[in-house]
């Protein structure tokens, strides 16, 4: 690997002086005035995502691309988060974020927020992503365009492909309110039978494609035409009644709770009350209640009074709802132009055999870099282990393992073969649950140790270690990432992965499997920064030791980059060492409620987010350490769920080269990007990164990606 690059970290630009203790008055750092909300934080995130679908700089289908994940993560945040405070509110909580609001006057800043976000995306699909589509001959029509012979299509269409799916559901005294599924898009129908006005519910089933395309023949036009599934039943909706009369049918999109939250003194079984909350959580209560604008107020307020919820759950809209579903155009459209290019990741062992990858470990330690990198290094390695005859056991933490994983093939085929196979399967890995379970059953039944995590604490680290008896004795190699053992995510979220078979290294990383699956009380790790046991202290104790190089004049630097930071107390810890003189420079993807730039506060901080090809999802933190520098990665962010309530894990980096790999060609070429960059300012918005006059324009992803491709190619 190479050590130095164009991205090469710069000298640190000079910081301000540091606070004089006596001198000025010593601000009071838990003032709400220097933390942004962390939901309004998350919201800009996300709004940051969606100025990635307005970016013509992408390729038109990857900006339909983007505008779903905007729709998906904001239903996710209303499942969870907003579901969240809405429990609060109802039960009265006394609660006040660190910004100083209450949680009445968080959810009236979310829904004014969120609802101008939605406005946002039906605007960029009706104005700017819609009329581009038609440039390129993807046209979708509305039912005012639809002619006389493309309605007999669709009536025929209707009769045979959607007809015998849908299934009306009365509510009225004889019929109870049907159950209403999470995510779910739904026809309130109003009819009149027998002389008297009757309700009816029909589901859009997700079975259903939501883009049904128009023969080519019909559209009249060349390329690809669509409708939308919801406009077609409701132009053929009376089918469903024969003999009444409709009235009127309204869209409605429901969001539900699903958070889960299990008591650990009514948890026995930990696989069962995850099994029986997921039950339970299917009827959880409203967060959101999207509805046509056109809703009559008398079947809104069916609805509200059915659902119990309060009218303030409501958002009406004219636009189209459900802009999670786009993703799938991406699919049905084969259009290469239109989409990022392809290219081939390097494969570390690709041509390997399975003793080479066990001695290069044992030589040296081995960095790969996802996507850029290919996640078929880590299936090698696990292969190679279960393969080879001197393995004699395996361990591993699962956390998100996906719908289709070869590692789990690979655990089985090593526990079959007669190796030890523990695996730590996360049950209550958020949206993954019901998977881990089916997973951890699958499992089970071959032979596989299966542990379910703690009943307090969630097991988010990401760590393998491989026993391999060989001549000298038992050694023992360590795969410790950023990301989860998941090979479908691996090619979209940069992550970082470290092969290491150094003593110190897999000994911690074997206690911390003794903890996760055993009663092991290890607190004194060195090479790892474990949570919930010593990495809130340790990491303090790091940025406080770098205020003191700062105060005595020494280098003093911090660089971050992660997903979030929200922690109270690590941002106080951040903000003195601010006022020390340290040059902090962050680059936080997702929530910060830091504020950079208050004078004698966090004027020596500069934060950035980088929203681009790839989710930045890797965690590293930099330490100038008075000319000693040391660098961590890990799975852990700085937010009080990863500090206190999660098994985390941060390992240093100590080969010489790696950490000069990651200091200066990637820390430095995130550091210098001016493309996908945008900062944070003091007054909690972001702003696009200004490219100095006459300085080449810097895509941070875009310059990793040939330098890898190349690398693979020679």
């Amino acid at each position: 690997m190479t050590t130095a690059g164009k991205g090469a970290v710069k000298q640190a630009p000079k910081p301000r002086r540091p606070a004089r203790a006596g001198h000025e008055p010593q601000p009071d750092l838990a003032d709400t005035r220097f933390y942004i909300n962390r939901e309004l934080s998350w919201l800009e995130f996300n709004q940051r995502v969606l100025l990635q679908a307005l970016d013509a700089a992408h390729p038109l289908l990857e900006r339909v691309k983007f505008l779903s994940i905007v729709a998906t993560n904001l239903d996710e945040f209303f499942m969870v988060r907003v579901a969240t405070l809405l429990r609060k509110f109802r039960a009265a909580s006394g609660d006040v974020s660190p910004d100083g609001l209450d949680t009445g006057q968080q959810l009236d800043a979310i829904r004014e927020r969120a609802a101008q976000m939605m406005r946002d995306m039906s605007s960029c699909w009706t104005t700017v992503l819609q009329p581009a589509l038609a440039e390129h001959d993807i046209r979708f029509l509305e039912r005012s365009a639809y002619t006389d012979a493309i309605r007999a299509y669709l009536r025929t269409y209707f009769r045979e492909n959607i007809h015998p799916v849908l299934t009306p559901l009365a509510f009225d005294p004889g019929h109870p309110f049907p159950y209403i599924s999470n995510l779910s898009m739904n026809l309130a129908v109003v009819v009149s039978h027998g002389g008297r006005t009757r309700f009816a519910r029909v589901k859009l089933p997700d079975v259903l494609p939501r883009f049904i395309p128009l023969p080519a023949r019909l559209a009249g036009c060349p390329g690809d035409t669509f409708v939308f599934l919801e406009d077609v039943v409701r132009e053929q909706i009376g089918m469903l009644f024969p003999g009444a009369t409709l009235r009127g049918a309204h869209l409605f999109r429901i969001v539900r709770d699903t958070d889960m939250v299990i008591q650990e003194d009514e948890a026995d079984d930990l696989l069962e009350s995850v099994d029986k909350t997921l039950k339970e959580l299917r009827y959880g209560a409203l967060s959101q209640l999207v509805v046509e604008a056109t809703m009559p107020d008398r079947v809104l307020n069916i609805l509200l009074e059915n659902f119990e919820i309060e009218e303030s759950v409501v958002e009406r809209t004219s636009s189209r709802m459900g802009y999670g579903h786009w993703l799938a155009l991406t699919g049905l459209l084969h259009r290469p132009k239109l989409k990022d290019a392809p290219f081939l990741p390097r494969g570390l062992w690709s041509n390997a055999d399975r003793d080479a990858i066990f001695e290069e470990v044992r030589e040296r330690d081995h960095l790969v870099h996802h996507p850029f990198d290919s996640f078929a290094s880590v299936e090698a390695f696990l292969r190679a282990a279960g393969e080879d005859p001197q393995v004699i056991a395996i361990k591993l933490t699962l956390y998100r393992i996906g719908s289709n994983s070869p590692l789990v093939d690979l655990l089985i085929e090593a526990a079959e073969a007669g190796k030890q196979v523990a695996v730590l399967v996360e049950l209550k890995a958020r949206f993954d649950e019901r998977n881990n379970i089916v997973w951890a059953h699958r499992m089970e039944s071959a032979g596989i140790h299966v542990v379910y995590g703690l009943v307090n604490l969630k097991t988010h680290c990401k760590l393998c270690l491989v026993v391999r008896k060989e001549s000298d004795g038992i050694v023992r190699y360590a795969h410790v990432g950023t990301g989860n053992y998941n090979g479908v995510t691996a090619n979209v979220y940069t992550d970082f992965g470290l092969f290491t078979a150094k003593p110190a290294v897999v000994e911690e990383v074997s206690e911390v499997f003794n903890y996760l699956t055993g009663y092991s009380n290890k607190q004194d790790y060195r090479e790892l920064l474990v949570a919930p046991l010593n990495l809130r202290a340790r990491f303090t104790a790091m940025v406080d030791r770098e205020a003191e190089h700062a105060r005595a004049g020494r280098p003093a630097r911090i660089i971050i980059k992660n997903n979030s930071v929200a922690d109270p107390d690590m941002i106080r810890v951040l903000y003195r060492a601010s006022r020390a003189g340290v040059r902090v420079d962050m680059i936080v993807r997702g929530v910060c409620c830091l504020r950079p730039g208050i004078p004698g506060v966090s004027d020596n901080i500069r934060v950035r987010s980088i929203v681009g090809r790839f989710l930045e999802h890797s965690r590293l933190y930099y330490f100038e350490n008075g000319g000693s520098a040391e660098l961590l990665f890990g799975s852990a962010d700085l937010m009080e769920r990863n500090l206190d309530r999660r098994v985390e894990a941060l390992c240093f980096v100590r080969d010489r080269a790696l950490r000069n790999e990651l200091l200066n060609n990637v820390l430095g070429t995130l550091l210098a990007d001016n493309s996908r960059s945008m900062e944070l300012t003091t007054d909690g918005s972001y702003h696009a990164v200004e490219k100095p006059p006459g300085a080449p324009a810097v895509d941070a992803q875009a310059e990793l990606l040939p330098r890898h491709v190349a690398a693979a190619d020679a």
